[in-house]
């Protein structure tokens, strides 16, 4: 629903102002703020979006406590908002699993998976969905003629949503099931949406595809806000999707200057890590395929590595051990200040668990997107667009760098090093967007078809550019970026200058 501004945006955007206000207010009591907070957002005494305000009332308070990085509490926790707030002030309470949460008592309770007649079934004289049927599921009503189907004997296989000459047959899925790649998501004994956290990894999809607004990951927000009024010098690694997030007019110098007067000590274009990656990546993969490994996975996206280990274990050793963009630019902003703490900007939840990893959390202190960066804008009435342009832009980075952000950008950067260095070397690519098309390219890898490939993962559909923490249509977002690309001073990652420096991050 990128690009397209409801209710559940509109919630989840004051949250965020919220939370910023509150990290930014220091002279507030912060228990007593976040209590009066649910009655602010939700005034009056009819509910805006459901018809109880009470409930309304409730589901805010949870999406508060997640937006402070705060555990969520049950409908049977008695217990006031403010629980436990002083955790919010410890940065490590965030990393307290689990990331992304079911609020349950925002879920409807969708139906898991139906094949079910509409109001459009016009009783018709061929009723081919009787004929179609291979369970005989399918009777008439014998006064209208119209389609019933028995949910007991249904396998829900679809054939008579094929031959409805009138579309009237529909299969219905749970938005938030439908859209989980790795099959995370199902029924808890109330019939509300439920996480297996064993198979979930994080990327978001859940989130942003629940027309309920009951799914959320945790922020920090508050955390680095407070960091930044401390005192700490805070650099802004901002993703290569970020391009066009806040604004038409919003140039990538206007960001610059927005980050700064926000108290970031600089800004750095995560392009730059992007870089650093496919020149690795680049290496590795004419080290090591084929002859130590059959196939090669890229490791930028989170979401898309962490699922190949956890589904095909055995082949979790062909996926590539180059750190991602993120990790990166983190290093290179640390190694440069060794005092520094780094914020990564981007579009993605997967980043956060990914920091959460104990062995990232040391490069990257705070990850947010590109949704709770505008929180932050909104609190402190930050006109991006009628800022001054700040003459160093962001970075500079290649072509390639800054086209990781699409889908097929990571592999065309690894390829374009290898062509540069070893033009002698044919590179064969293929590439899957979508966590369930990820899966199939996986399992085709196992069995052989993929011998000598780079594959490349993307866990969201069209790359990071349709990442859970984007608010910009998705073609959009992909144009955009591709335009700005093209302006970069290099094409390859080989000709910029921090590539010179790789050697100094890596072990």
């Amino acid at each position: 629903m990128r690009g397209v501004e409801t209710r559940i945006q509109e919630i989840r955007r004051r949250i965020f102002r919220e939370v910023a206000r509150m990290a930014y207010h220091t002279e507030w009591p912060t228990d007593k703020r976040i209590e009066a907070l649910p009655y602010e957002i939700i005034p009056g005494e009819v509910g805006n979006f459901r018809n109880d305000i009470f409930l309304e009332r409730a589901i805010v308070g949870e999406r508060l406590r997640l937006a402070m990085g705060l555990p969520c509490r049950s409908a049977a926790e008695h217990s006031p908002v403010s629980e436990n707030i002083e955790a919010a002030m410890r940065e490590e309470t965030y990393y307290t699993p689990p990331l992304v949460n079911i609020i349950k008592f925002a879920c409807n309770a969708c139906k898991e998976n139906e094949v079910m007649v509409t109001d459009g079934c016009q009783g018709c004289l061929a009723h081919p969905c009787v004929e179609v049927c291979p369970k005989d599921a399918i009777t008439l009503d014998r006064y209208n003629g119209r389609s019933h189907i028995d949910q007991e004997k249904c396998i829900k296989c679809g054939r008579c949503v094929e031959v409805c000459s009138y579309h009237a047959i529909i299969h219905q899925k749970r938005p938030c099931a439908a859209a989980c790649g790795v099959d995370a998501i199902g029924s808890d004994k109330n019939g509300k949406a439920n996480i297996d956290y064993s198979k979930c990894v994080s990327c978001g999809m859940c989130l942003v595809n629940c027309p309920f607004g009951a799914i959320a990951d945790k922020s920090q927000i508050f955390q680095m806000i407070r960091a930044i009024q401390a005192g700490e010098r805070v650099y802004a690694a901002v993703a290569p999707a970020f391009v066009g997030q806040f604004g038409p007019k919003v140039t990538p110098g206007k960001l610059r200057a927005a980050m700064k007067q926000l108290g970031f000590a600089d800004i750095l274009e995560v392009a730059i890590g992007a870089d650093l990656c496919a020149a690795q990546e680049a290496e590795d993969f004419v080290k090591e395929v084929p002859e130590k490994l059959p196939y090669m996975g890229t490791s930028c996206c989170p979401a898309w590595s962490v699922m190949a280990k956890k589904m095909f274990p055995d082949q979790a050793e062909c996926i590539s051990m180059a750190l991602t963009p993120m990790t990166l630019t983190a290093r290179l902003i640390k190694h440069h200040h060794p005092d520094a703490k780094v914020a990564f900007i981007g579009p993605c939840a997967a980043k956060k668990l990914e920091a959460m990893r104990k062995d990232v959390r040391s490069e990257v202190d705070f990850v947010l997107t590109f949704e709770e960066m505008t929180g932050i804008f909104d609190a402190r009435h930050v006109d991006l667009e009628s800022l001054p342009e700040d003459p160093h832009g962001v970075n500079d980075a290649s072509t390639d760098g800054r086209n990781f952000a699409v889908s097929g950008g990571v592999a065309q950067a690894v390829v374009n090093v290898i062509k540069e260095k070893y033009p002698e070397r044919e590179i064969k690519v293929v590439n899957a967007e979508g966590l369930r098309e990820c899966r199939k390219m996986l399992q085709a890898a196992k069995a052989g078809k993929y011998d000598g490939y780079l594959l490349e993962g993307m866990a969201c559909p069209g790359g990071c550019v349709a990442g859970a923490g984007t608010m910009q249509a998705i073609k959009k977002s992909a144009a955009v970026v591709g335009l700005y690309a093209k302006q970069a001073e290099h094409r390859t990652a080989t000709g910029t200058e921090y590539v010179k420096e790789l050697d100094k991050l890596v072990d």
